[in-house]
């Protein structure tokens, strides 16, 4: 038997010698039999890539293996059969415009599976990072880099392409650096504004939802877009704010503050007894003991001013609520109102004595 397959591959004579377009009958069968047997092995070997990698998925707590998986599954039939093809018809003598064409189509495919195997490989590489993700901005910021991630691979795969087709692209490449300069400087603010938003949303000086105050706005975030923010000031109305102004300038974001810590100043007439001085820190401190939310610092006579002896007191409030610490500050002016009505203690206002000499 082996003898026999011997001499029908080696044989030039009888039916399976004739001779079409260049090969023998022969030749065109065993071209059949290599296609057939890669088109087995290729869509075997798939099957057997994917059942160790699920596998081997099971074992471990990465992603990455996830993301092989799914790259290698997206490695369609139609992709082996050419291949398949390709390498069965090199078996063959073929013309040398056939062997260019079919040289020319295996590099696209296999530029064009690469590229899209790559796609499917940062489509599921950022929804894995864009899911763990909680700020709807910082989502929407993997769905532009990968985007962008995208558009530059197969930029590259075109390029590699036109340069295996046999076009000179040193020219084109020289051309588009030149053009990307021009185009650059025409979209630099643009471009600015939107390196800005790459930087506001992995940095995350702020979120949407946090209140914030850049130079003389302030206001709630309510958007945080490619080139520009918006912002909902306190009276209502809507501030849109270039996402390079905001990562130029400095920005109080009080969403962040814990806790808030209040200086405020108080002032008693001159005619108040030393007495009265001494007493006045422990009955501010004896206010912040009803008052909840707050934490007292110090209170100490400050200062001798034109018209008052003033105090300097410090607290904390307990939280980052602006009404909660209106209502404390409120509560607070209340109790030391109250508290120097009852020890005859007056608070001093802008008062001017004109001493006249006789």
């Amino acid at each position: 038997m082996q003898e026999k397959i011997i001499t029908f591959l080696t044989s030039q004579n009888g039916f399976w010698g004739q001779m079409y377009f260049g090969n023998t009958l022969r030749m065109y069968i065993i071209a059949l039999l290599v296609l057939i047997a890669f088109v087995v092995f290729f869509f075997i070997l798939q099957r057997i890539i994917l059942v160790k990698l699920e596998k081997l998925s099971k074992k471990t707590k990465t992603d990455i293996d996830d993301v092989i998986i799914e790259t290698v599954r997206h490695v369609k039939p139609p992709f082996y059969w050419f291949l398949a093809f390709y390498i069965a018809v090199k078996v063959l003598s073929l013309p040398d415009i056939a062997g260019k064409v079919l040289d020319a189509a295996i590099v696209i495919v296999l530029v064009v599976q690469v590229l899209t195997a790559s796609s499917t490989f940062i489509n599921f590489l950022f929804k894995k990072l864009s899911n763990k993700q909680k700020e709807s901005s910082s989502k929407t910021a993997m769905s532009y880099l990968a985007k962008l991630t995208k558009i530059a691979l197969w930029s590259i795969g075109i390029l590699m392409i036109l340069g295996n087709l046999g076009i000179d692209i040193t020219s084109l490449v020289a051309g588009l650096g030149i053009g990307g300069i021009a185009i650059a400087f025409a979209l630099q603010s643009i471009l600015g504004d939107l390196f800005s938003s790459f930087a506001i949303w992995f940095d995350k000086p702020f979120v949407v939802g946090d209140f914030v105050v850049v130079g003389e706005h302030s206001g709630t975030v309510e958007k945080i877009g490619i080139k520009t923010t918006r912002l909902r000031s306190l009276q209502g109305e809507e501030i849109v704010i270039s996402n390079q102004e905001l990562t130029t300038t400095r920005i109080q974001n009080f969403k962040r503050l814990k806790e808030r810590r209040v200086i405020f100043y108080i002032g008693v007439e001159y005619s108040t007894s030393p007495k009265q001085l001494k007493d006045i820190p422990m009955t501010i401190q004896n206010i912040f003991k009803d008052i909840p939310q707050t934490r007292f610092d110090r209170a100490h006579f400050f200062r001798f001013d034109d018209s008052a002896l003033t105090y300097e007191i410090v607290y904390y409030v307990e939280s980052d609520e602006y009404d909660v610490y209106m209502d404390v500050q409120q509560a607070i002016n209340l109790g030391i109102h109250e508290a120097f009505l009852d020890k005859g203690i007056n608070m001093a206002f802008p008062t001017q004595t004109i001493h006249l000499i006789k």
